[in-house]
């Protein structure tokens, strides 16, 4: 059984904070439970201490699922990455949550409004190689300390399209996973349920997403940045987009997904929608193709 976890970002947006930043995270979390959300990742608003996080999100009968965590190992050594990784591994642990997630940063451009995404990073052969090497050694660490890591596809970063995540699973190896994000995937021209067959062994964690195709449309004939595409709403709630959640439920069903699925609706930065209302609506659709119980 899937379980359904939610982002606060549906509430309050942690890249760009004046959304949904006089939100406070009471309502994001009693509306997340109404809502039918049974696990949370990590917010700006949630405490960054484990023991404090468990208790904020168990006073709402939630749990934690885990949060993001950038790397920046393209500039950093392993061990440096670990030092850095520190708090960030305590607060996962001390919360009860396995999941770590992991992306590259250290040259990402999703939040330069200057750049369109024809200008996002790209990796040469031998740097895929040495990238991934310090990502399967980093992986093992967190998997020494009882962690899940899981790699997010991103746009406007190093790992984008389905030839950067192929590169990504050829060069770093287990223990380190992949996490299936269905909007980023369809964004990147990625069909995100052959995108679970294919990796079936390696998807250990999911956030649902959707993208609306014709702000999709608009950015790509403008060639706006992901901060613009972002602003212009190319995030929707789940169903009213272009991704096949249908298909993606078959692929789960497939490959025997058990783990923890993330509903990923950002708040509308386009202001024309409540968040409580979303995420009803997206949980509804969600229950209507069979991927919540």
């Amino acid at each position: 059984m899937i379980r359904i976890g939610a982002n606060p970002i549906g509430w309050s947006n942690d890249d760009l904070k004046e959304i949904g930043g006089e939100t406070p995270l009471e309502t994001c979390l009693t509306e997340a439970r109404e809502a039918g959300v049974v696990g949370m990742e990590k917010g700006h608003k949630l405490p960054g201490e484990g023991a404090a996080l468990k208790a904020k999100l168990a006073e709402f009968g939630m749990v934690f699922v885990g949060g993001w965590y950038s790397t920046e190992l393209l500039r950093r050594s392993v061990a440096e990455e670990v030092e850095a990784a520190k708090a960030h591994v305590a607060m996962t642990k001390g919360a009860g949550a396995e999941v770590i997630i992991l992306a590259e940063t250290s040259n990402a451009i999703h939040g330069d409004r200057a750049k369109p995404l024809s200008q996002r990073p790209r990796l040469t052969s031998a740097e895929w190689v040495a990238f991934g090497r310090k990502l399967t050694e980093f992986s093992a660490r967190l998997t020494d300390q009882g962690l899940k890591p899981c790699y997010h596809h991103h746009m406007g970063t190093v790992v984008q399209s389905e030839a950067d995540i192929d590169r990504l699973m050829a060069h770093a190896k287990a223990p380190l996973h992949l996490l299936l994000d269905t909007g980023h995937a369809r964004y990147a021209g990625v069909d995100p349920a052959a995108l679970l067959r294919a990796r079936a062994e390696r998807v250990n964690h999911v956030h649902f997403k959707d993208v609306d195709p014709a702000v999709l449309e608009r950015v790509a004939q403008e060639e706006l940045s992901f901060w613009d595409a972002y602003r212009q709403g190319v995030f929707c709630p789940l169903g009213r987009g272009c991704v096949d959640f249908g298909d993606v439920e078959g692929a789960l069903a497939e490959i025997g997904y058990d783990g923890w699925a993330t509903v990923e609706q950002d708040a509308s930065p386009t202001g024309d929608s409540v968040p409580l209302d979303d995420a009803k609506e997206s949980l509804a659709y969600l229950h209507s193709v069979g991927l919540a119980g």
